[in-house]
This record gives structure tokens, C-alpha cells and sequence, in this order.
């Protein structure tokens, strides 16, 4: 007996969201595209029951922009699971170690049922050390519900209860969405998260605030020095006037819209329905910005285990990491594999950074490497899984009934000539996104989103407004959805 058949009455009995059996009118999906968006912001601002007063120390970070969730409440987690989920599924898939044919509607049953049950365990691998590790999420000594007192392990298993149902509750949201919405989940998540931030950094009254901070400078109260000398320059910049990080703000957003634009079109005629014509594009950024999700989430793993290690290892190696106190690495593996998150981290001439300089060059080197190359295979992994790959483009075409003019109305002719196009383009916009998601981070943005989370938002906020205009194309022209296989 194989695994597959060991693992069946296991993974088929997976809890799931029932796909609708009929078209879903655009009115509903945006309805309960809403509902999901207002219910995960419903689920951010409960606070851990059992947690004590005070932040502590959030383990993912830096990376919250791109994981989404909120520290300390039920959403703790965020999409991380899920997007370590599909690492795991996407890498195992990609080495042919699982022996799954996605075409087979069996093996694709067993391939989802696989995934949410590698993203429950997942779920549980997070949330244990954030509870159990101390110092973490800080726990109360004793709480008093209902007439029974919990000392402070109970307290510890009822917090990681909590995150653990938060987790599990995010990964249905996820797929109520992708199935009865407009999106994904973890796009729609993403950008709640990145937009309350940009936001937040924009308006908020407080030191940080783009307008505040301008208010300050323009009234006086802020002292930004000698321009001539420099420090005023330096000031206006890239601290109190937010100059660099507003310009790459608006920049990225330029880039990724016009980035989105670029693509080759192949002309497509109707075999049966003379004049009917279309044409398919093969975008830039075929692949999207989302295996930089997976990219990003890989190294937040990394981070992820350095800092448990930090804390229960007094005696760590050196070579592995020195962490300073603020709970970030400084020197080591640790430090070398942690993403540049702002210009601080590596202008070592302004007297910011504690580190020499070809601690920092070698850091920019390995971060812009990592995101290079793997956004580039990412990129593969996510075209070949996610049936965008040449085979299953030809047939999708085949099916509904169109053929290239001039070539016969052949699967594998198709295919030959998406094969001229979407694996060059694939690996060149997975390598051009993560470029431009490095080149963001070291010039900061508004409001602290990273360059990833604000490039993630940009594209995936475009991507919804097509795959929008594209439901109301099909809800005013019924006979479309029969063409393209949406009834």
C-alpha cells in the first residue's frame, strides 16, 4: 500500500468550503469578499486572553507587512503557515517527490487535503514557541475566569489555543474567498494590512507621521540643521521629511502599474464562431508578485529560528549570530540572511550602523541574491502548480474552442508556441520583481510597510481591479461565460 493510499481517508475527510455549484453573481462575491475583510479585522484587534500588558517581542517582526496578522491577537500567526505550507507543497511538487498528478481530480483532492493538513501542523509549530518560549508573548501569573483560577502553564495553553483557532480560522477565510469571492484570501489580507499601515504612516499625529512630521519642520519645531553641511539634507531626506521613502512610495507604484502593462499578446481566433478574436497576455510579471511571498516567508523562517534559538541557547556559536538589545542579529549566519529593511541598516557612513562595511556589502549581496534567484524559481514553482505553465495554457485555450491563427487547432502546437514566451518571461519577472522589492526595502517607505509589502499590495490591489472588471464583463455578457468556462 502506497502513501496515497494510506493517507486517503485521512486527507479526503479535511474539512473544506463547499465550491458553489452554479455562477456566483458579482454582487455576492463582492459581499462576501467584504464580510471576510471586516471579520479579519474584527479578529486583529482581539487581544490574547491570558496576555499580559506590554508588546513583548514579535517574533515574525519585520516581515508582519508581507505575513499580515496582528501581534497579540488571534490573528498572531497570520498567512505564515499557509505560505510555509506552500513552500513545503511547492518544493516537494517540484522535485516529483509526492507523485501527485494535479490533472487527476483524485491526486488534486489528496494534493489540497495534503496542504491544509501540512498548514494545521504548521499552525501548531508557530504558535508553541511564541507561547512557550518566554519573554515572547508575555503571560499574566494567574487568571480568574468564570470561578476557576488558571496558574500560569494553563494560561500558557490557553493562549496557544487561541492563536492555534486564529490560525485555523485564517486558512478557511483564505478559501472562502478564493472560492466564493473576488481574490485570494492571502492577497486580501496583504493588502488590509499594508494599506492600514500606509495609511497610519501618512496621517498619524505623532512623530513618524509624513503630515505631522512636515507640520514640525514647517512650524520650526523640528531643528533639521545646515543644508550646506549636509545634516539638514540628511535630515529632509531620510528622517523627519520622508522624502526618499514618499518618492520610492510613489515610484513603486508607478513601476509595478506600468510593469503590469508590459506584456507580449498572442492573437486568438474562435474555431466555430467566425469573427470572434481575442488575444492572451503574457505579462512581465507572468508569475505575479506572489512567490515573493513564498521568498520572503522563507527567509522570516530563517529569522524566525535564529531568535528561538537565541533565546534557549545560552551558548549559540558565534558564527551563528550575536544579537543585540533589541532583539535583532548583529553579526553571524543570522545576520548575513536578514533582509534589508530600511536605509539604516546598511548606510554605514551616516554613523547609524554598528557594523563595518564589508559586514554590510556582504549582507546586500546574500539578500539580493535570495531574492533573485529565488523569486526566478519561485516563479516556476508557482506558474507549473498553479496550471499557468505552457501544457496547461494550451489546453485551457484548446478547450474553449479558440486556436492561434495560422497553426492548427493542435494542443501540442499550442503548446509549442506558449513555450517561446512564458518560461522566459516567468524567470525574467520573478528576478525583476525581487530586484525591485530589495532596491525599495534599502530606500524605505511610507510608514515602515517594506518594499515587498508595498510592491505585494500595488499588484495584487491591480490584479483585483482586472479580475473585478472582468466579473462585471461576465455578469453583463452571460454567453462569455460559457466561452471561457466560467458557468
Amino acid at each position: 500500500m502506497g502513501w496515497k493510499e494510506a493517507a486517503e481517508p485521512v486527507l479526503t475527510r479535511m474539512p473544506a468550503v463547499q465550491r458553489p455549484q452554479k455562477h456566483v453573481p458579482f454582487k455576492r462575491k463582492l459581499a462576501w469578499t467584504a464580510g471576510i475583510l471586516v471579520l479579519y479585522f474584527f479578529l486583529t484587534n482581539i487581544a490574547l486572553l491570558g496576555m499580559q500588558s506590554g508588546q513583548g517581542t514579535d517574533l515574525f517582526g519585520e516581515f508582519r507587512a508581507v505575513l499580515a496578522g496582528e501581534h497579540g491577537s488571534l490573528m498572531q500567526v497570520g498567512i505564515g503557515p499557509i505560505v510555509t505550507a506552500s513552500i513545503v507543497m511547492q518544493l516537494l511538487g517540484g522535485a516529483n517527490l509526492l507523485g501527485l498528478d494535479t490533472n487527476d481530480p483524485r491526486d488534486q483532492v489528496l494534493y489540497q487535503g495534503l496542504q491544509k493538513l501540512l498548514v494545521i501542523v504548521m499552525t501548531a509549530l508557530t504558535a508553541l514557541p511564541m507561547v512557550f518560549a518566554g519573554g515572547f508573548l508575555p503571560v499574566q501569573q494567574s487568571l480568574t475566569l468564570g470561578g476557576f483560577t488558571f496558574d500560569q502553564t494553563q494560561i500558557q495553553a490557553l493562549m496557544f489555543l487561541q492563536i492555534f483557532i486564529g490560525g485555523v480560522l485564517i486558512l478557511y477565510m483564505d478559501e472562502v474567498v478564493s472560492k466564493w469571492g473576488i481574490g485570494s484570501g492571502i492577497g486580501l489580507f496583504i493588502i488590509a494590512g499594508v494599506s492600514q499601515r500606509l495609511v497610519t504612516g501618512f496621517i498619524q499625529p505623532a512623530s513618524g507621521g509624513f503630515f505631522y512630521d512636515w507640520y514640525r519642520i514647517l512650524t520650526g519645531q523640528v531643528e533639521i540643521g545646515s543644508i550646506v553641511a549636509g545634516d539638514g539634507l540628511y535630515t529632509l531626506l531620510l528622517q523627519e521629511g520622508h522624502i526618499i521613502a514618499l518618492f520610492t512610495t510613489l515610484l513603486i507604484f508607478g513601476i509595478v502599474v506600468y510593469a503590469e502593462s508590459v506584456r507580449v499578446e498572442i492573437p486568438l481566433s474562435h474555431s466555430r464562431v467566425k469573427g470572434a478574436r481575442g488575444r492572451f497576455p503574457v505579462k512581465l510579471i507572468y508569475a505575479s508578485v506572489l512567490p515573493m511571498i513564498l521568498v520572503r516567508a522563507l527567509q522570516a523562517n530563517i529569522q524566525f529560528i535564529g531568535q528561538i534559538m537565541h533565546s534557549q541557547w545560552a551558548g549559540m556559536p558565534q558564527w551563528l549570530g550575536e544579537y543585540g538589545p533589541q532583539g535583532q542579529p548583529v553579526s553571524g549566519f543570522f545576520y548575513y540572511t536578514a533582509p534589508i529593511y530600511s536605509p539604516e541598516d546598511w548606510m554605514w557612513w551616516t554613523g547609524e550602523v554598528a557594523q563595518d562595511a564589508w559586514m554590510v556589502m556582504i549582507r546586500i549581496s546574500v539578500d539580493l541574491t535570495f531574492m533573485v534567484i529565488g523569486g526566478a524559481i519561485f516563479a516556476i514553482f508557482w506558474v507549473e502548480t498553479t496550471n499557468m505553465g505552457p501544457e496547461a495554457t494550451a489546453q485551457q485555450i484548446q478547450n474553449s474552442g479558440m486556436q492561434i491563427p495560422g497553426f492548427r487547432q493542435n494542443t501540442g502546437v499550442i503548446e509549442k508556441v506558449m513555450e517561446r514566451y512564458i518560461p522566459q518571461v516567468t524567470v525574467i519577472g520573478g528576478a525583476l520583481v525581487g530586484l525591485l522589492a530589495v532596491w525599495a526595502n534599502m530606500l524605505g517607505t511610507i510608514g515602515a510597510v517594506t518594499g515587498t509589502g508595498l510592491l505585494l499590495a500595488v499588484s495584487i490591489t491591480y490584479k483585483l481591479y482586472e479580475e473585478i472588471a472582468e466579473e462585471q464583463m461576465m455578469e453583463m455578457h452571460p454567453m462569455m461565460r460559457q466561452m471561457f468556462g466560467k458557468e
